[in-house]
């Protein structure tokens, strides 16, 4: 290769962007365009967007191997695949030893030049010569000193790295705090705290900020221990409290020489960052610090890095910030796995759910097993005895136990801020997912707990604002978060008589709150932020009077959204607790009894359904008479159920006289009545009068069109049924106009995972392979197959729809074996098991 031979892309892991540094820092030098993601990629860029259109462009991959090179799911595998394919010059650098069988087998013939355990001088050698090929070059290399700025790409630091093998402790290092030999994780939110540093030559600062608990100071600190040879001075400051940061400094003016013992802590402190200000190649930590207004004048400036950790977000309006939240579920795995190496996989999933991911609470989980805890005691006591779990035991490598760190933040807040401890006791008895802020907004009178002006511009900025500041919550402009643990705690505290007003308050937000209807899609974001709120909270408000109406709407939000399993466990709740509490006559509980019913349709119980949807009509007919609403309501949802178990000249019948009955009570173009004409069409087609099941589906759609309802799940069912009666009447061409019409409206209405979108796919499949369209069919058919196995398992009739069609679609195509193969599979497939109320 030649000096002006395209890019050479350097492609590494996280871990190893020291290597990374040094390896295309000398490359640069000897003439060659580099791309290096930590040199000249900006934050927010898309990184795949950004790889792909690196390796396009690069005349050479150099690819730095080590063991987490090779780590599961990491995007340098896509990067090495894409190489290989594309290009022969693929370069591979060993820079740590790999275990044996760590590297793929399509790697495993490439010739690879090992960096490591060679010295400095060695190593720089076989980069070069790598990179140059064995043979002698013909023309001296041009001096890279002569280089033009324009003739090749520029590192953004003018330090030259340091070669990672011989890096040394520097000469002044102060991190009081040894390396976590734990620390799991946190690479890519390492990679980026290094490469925003890297970006800027004088004052670099970043903050890591986040709430108590996810790791920010062992992250600060992996990252000192990490670069530390890149560095000549490290120095660790305490900066909880801003007065002790002087001191801090003092100390260091002491260290390098420049302190004057006749002057005091805040002199030597000025002389030691005028002395930071004059150098290059340091590290500061401000650690913990927990004023902006009051430490932003001790930021040093200067040719060096400054490394920021804080709860309070604020921070990021002085200095770029990083975000740090809780671990990935990968992450959480990997350190239970390196602390629990006997723990079972599904009981670590366990075990991080319930924790909610938090770094400080694994890593007490971790100690408390360690020792003798049973993991299945453990989760046990995680439920009943959530706070006082989080305080007992001693984590190492942080000083406060879980429930210590939320209690002396919430014991501030009390002090400080009163009205902010007010909505975190509220948040506490709501669910761990996020809080729309706009709920605080519309409830305000009804939070009595909440002391302060019920009419402050500043609510509820004012409210969420400490929230934040004391790491109690993650807030945004749209929502607040209050991790489950800190809410156990936060609860705990509560106790005694304090909780009765709290949980007045809990329901009167949801007295106030109002999604919308839970039949409409366009509603159901809403009921999608309500619904883990309400059931968190669901055994203080199920009893609650004002309250019905809104729990029946969520079950119905559940069931309409394709959620049956959740359906049922709710409206089963309701049901049962007003049967005992209203009566079993009662209207409310009737209504829960049919979303029981509703729920079962979903879940293809149809059997279970007849009987329960009998039994309510009875009580409906007895209580309220023959043709009230529900009455009806009832009937048709019976009608429906015999219908799907085959009995259709019974749902026929029973159709045929509720359709005239409904449009008479309610209107003809009510929806109920529409929904009913709309399985009278159904009906008719399964007992195989087409040419009216035609005329009535047309009709009704026509109804809904003149409704603006032509969106409605209702009408999206009414369509597909009327495809595939012209699918059946061998209408063939004008099935497929209808249904790939559907498809991608109720792809843009319910999403592409709803029942309604799956079934549609099946429909619009079959009709392709009876056009003969096979390959188009499989794709389709493969596509929803996929993503109904994973929304809603293999035990279910779609699932059975679609392997058939999509066998089908293949035998169409000449692909007997595997048609035959996906036939075989459904002989063996077990039945859908029945569920039980």
């Amino acid at each position: 290769m030649t000096d002006s031979s395209g890019p050479i892309f350097v492609s590494h892991a996280g871990r190893d962007s020291q290597w990374a540094e040094w390896v295309a820092w000398h490359l640069q030098e000897n003439g060659y365009k580099v791309e290096l993601d930590i040199w000249h990629w900006r934050p927010g860029e898309d990184f795949v967007k950004k790889m792909s259109e690196a390796l396009e462009k690069a005349s050479a991959v150099v690819a730095l191997f080590s063991p987490q090179y090779f780590g599961p799911g990491r995007y340098t595998e896509e990067e090495w695949t894409s190489a290989i394919a594309g290009r022969d010059r693929f370069l591979p650098l060993v820079v740590e030893p790999l275990e044996p069988g760590q590297l793929p087998a399509i790697l495993r013939p490439r010739l690879r030049q090992d960096l490591h355990d060679l010295d400095e001088a060695e190593a720089l050698k076989a980069l070069l010569d790598a990179v140059r090929g064995p043979l002698p070059r013909t023309t001296p290399p041009t001096f890279p000193g002569a280089k033009s700025a324009s003739s090749r790409i520029t590192a953004p630091h003018s330090l030259r790295p340091r070669f990672p093998s011989t890096a040394q402790d520097p000469a002044v290092w102060d991190v009081r705090q040894r390396r976590n030999p734990h620390f799991t994780g946190r690479d890519e939110i390492i990679e980026k705290v290094r490469t925003g540093l890297l970006r800027e030559r004088r004052a670099a600062v970043r903050v890591l900020h986040g709430p108590g608990g996810v790791g920010k100071t062992q992250v600060a600190l992996e990252y000192a221990h990490r670069f530390a040879g890149q560095y000549d001075l490290v120095w660790w400051v305490d900066a909880e409290q801003g007065e002790q940061v002087p001191a801090r400094y003092a100390e260091l003016a002491a260290r390098v020489d420049v302190a004057k013992p006749e002057a005091g802590a805040e002199i030597n402190a000025r002389y030691a960052l005028e002395y930071l200000r004059t150098h290059d190649r340091w590290l500061i930590v401000l650690d913990n610090a927990e004023d902006p207004k009051q430490l932003r004048n001790w930021l040093p400036d200067g040719p060096g890095h400054v490394l920021i950790t804080a709860r309070d977000p604020a921070w990021s309006k002085v200095v770029p910030g990083l975000a740090l939240g809780v671990f990935s579920r990968a992450e959480s795995l990997a350190y239970l796995n390196g602390q629990l190496p006997t723990l079972s996989s599904e009981t670590a999933d366990v075990l991080a759910d319930a924790l909610g991911d938090l770094p400080l609470a694994l890593a007490q989980a971790a100690g408390a097993l360690e020792e003798g805890t049973p993991p299945d005691h453990y989760l046990q006591l995680l439920r009943t005895n959530t706070a006082q779990l989080l305080a007992d035991g001693e984590v190492y490598d942080y000083p406060l136990s879980v429930a210590a760190t939320v209690t002396i933040a919430a014991d501030r807040l009390d002090t400080d801020h009163p009205e902010a401890a007010a909505v975190l006791r509220l948040a506490a008895f709501l669910g761990p997912e996020p809080i729309p802020t706009t709920w605080l907004v519309e409830a305000r009178e009804a939070l009595t707990s909440v002391p302060g002006g019920r009419h402050a511009i500043s609510w509820p900025r004012n409210a969420l604002q400490p929230l934040a500041q004391y790491g109690l919550a993650v807030v945004g402009p749209d929502a607040f978060q209050v991790h489950r643990l800190t809410q156990a705690v936060v609860r705990d505290r509560a106790g005694g008589q304090a909780v009765g007003p709290v949980q007045d308050d809990v329901a009167g937000l949801f007295a106030v709150v109002d999604p919308g209807d839970p039949d409409l899609p366009k509603d159901w974001p809403g009921w999608a932020l309500l619904i883990p709120h309400l059931t968190a909270a669901l055994d203080t408000l199920v009893g609650r009077a004002e309250l019905r109406p809104t729990l029946l709407k969520a079950a119905v939000y559940l069931a309409r959204s394709a959620q049956s399993e959740a359906a049922l466990g709710l409206s089963e709740i309701l049901y049962g607790t007003w049967t005992t509490s209203l009566g079993e006559d009662h209207t409310d509980t009737l209504h829960a009894a049919q979303l029981v019913g509703l729920a079962l349709h979903g879940l293809e119980a149809f059997e279970e359904a007849v009987s329960l949807d009998a039994d309510l009509l009875e009580r409906r007919r007895r209580v309220l008479g023959e043709d009230h609403p529900d009455t009806l309501s009832t009937a048709h949802d019976l009608a429906v159920a015999l219908g799907q178990l085959g009995r259709s000249s019974t749902a026929y019948a029973m159709l045929a006289d509720i359709v005239p009955r409904r449009e008479a009570t309610l209107g003809e173009n009510h929806l109920d009545a529409l929904r009913s004409a709309a399985s009278l069409g159904f009906t008719l087609a399964q007992i195989n009068r087409l040419d009216e099941a035609h005329g009535t589906l047309t009709n009704v759609l026509e109804r809904f069109r003149r409704t603006s309802n032509e969106a409605h799940p209702d009408a999206l069912h009414l369509t597909r049924v009327l495809g595939l009666t012209l699918h059946r009447m061998h209408r063939f061409d004008e099935a497929r106009v209808v249904l790939t019409d559907l498809l991608a409206l109720s792809q843009q209405v319910v999403g592409n995972r709803h029942t309604h979108t799956l079934q549609t796919a099946d429909a619009l499949g079959t009709t392709l392979v009876a056009l003969g369209q096979n390959s188009e069919a499989e794709q389709l058919l493969r596509t929803a197959r996929s993503r109904t196995r994973e929304a809603y398992g293999v035990d279910n009739l779609l699932y059975t729809d679609l392997t058939r069609a999509l066998a089908d679609a293949l035998a169409g195509q000449g692909k007997t074996y595997d048609a035959q193969q996906l036939r075989a599979s459904l002989k063996h497939k077990r039945s859908p098991k029945k569920r039980r109320r």
